[in-house]
């Protein structure tokens, strides 16, 4: 009996939502498709580490950090934990949301392009239930994903280089213990930095019946949001775009720390997760389910 169908035949209990929400966890991080997502994130901190690595093997560090990269990753040499941070920002952009993309995108359309969304809603959570716990898993996914990230760059960074009490960003000298609290909050951040487009892609999902096309078309958002917060000419609207103050999370690494365009991302988020979350149930809500 396939795991839609033995959902469809249990007896409605209040345990029933708790059920649901922890077979959707299991197969949705047992399925190879996300442990190969987690597997090339984990992947990024180990590129750039061995890059810095290399570079400055054998000399001082070339400080090149600020010509684009992370404002700390010339920094990385003297205390690996910046390694975290660095890692961070560079999957934020494109490697962490695209992940996301692919999850959320495929919730609702990947059951109903195996055949299997019928049998879901059979069970008596209906789809209410089932559309928040495709949210929610989702969301679990952007918190996994992002401590890997994280818990991958703080072990190649203890591999490689030297830890210890480090310099914020504003010049600042704090403890070891204080740093790792702080990558800690970044992580967290970044990982609500995400629950927008989670929304985002789940709505897509519950247009179309092609999980494919799902993932594409919200990948596709992404890229396309992604530009069109680069273009000066679009200063007007860029605030409301998404992932404008994504990196904002860098400012938990200055002494004190900067919290208006933290609040401001946070916000964001959760506007874009509730306007999106509404449209997704209110068209999820309404949708014929035939497959």
């Amino acid at each position: 009996m396939s795991r839609a169908e033995s959902l469809a035949v249990r007896a409605p209990s209040p345990l029933w939502t708790f059920g649901l929400l922890r077979s959707e966890l299991v197969t949705t991080f047992r399925r190879w498709r996300t442990l190969a997502l987690l597997g090339v994130l984990a992947a990024v901190p180990v590129l750039v580490g061995v890059a810095v690595r290399i570079e400055t093997r054998g000399g001082a560090p070339s400080g090149r950090g600020g010509e684009g990269g992370p404002a700390f990753i010339a920094q990385i040499t003297n205390n690996g934990l910046f390694l975290v941070f660095t890692a961070l920002a560079a999957t934020l952009p494109f490697f962490l949301p695209m992940a996301v993309g692919v999850i959320a995108g495929d919730a609702i359309a990947g059951e109903a392009n195996s055949g299997t969304l019928r049998y879901l809603l059979v069970a008596p959570a209906g789809r209410t239930r089932l559309l928040l716990t495709k949210y929610v898993t989702t969301i679990a996914f952007c918190l996994v994903a992002t401590l890997v990230v994280a818990v991958s760059a703080l072990a190649v960074g203890a591999l490689l280089f030297p830890l210890g009490d480090l310099t914020t960003i504003s010049g600042t000298q704090i403890t070891f213990a204080d740093g790792l609290g702080r990558a800690l909050l970044i992580a967290l951040v970044v990982a609500a930095s995400l629950t927008g487009l989670a929304a985002l892609g789940l709505f897509v999902s519950t247009v179309t019946n092609s999980g494919i096309a799902a993932m594409a078309t919200t990948v596709g958002l992404l890229i396309t949001v992604q530009i069109l917060d680069q273009i000066p000419q679009l200063h007007a609207i860029q605030p409301y775009l998404f992932s404008h103050y994504w990196l904002s999370f860098a400012d938990l690494m200055r002494e004190p720390v900067y919290w208006d365009d933290l609040v401001k991302n946070l916000e964001l988020q959760a506007l874009y997760a509730a306007v999106f979350g509404s449209a997704a149930w209110a068209r999820f809500s309404a949708k014929d389910i035939t497959a």
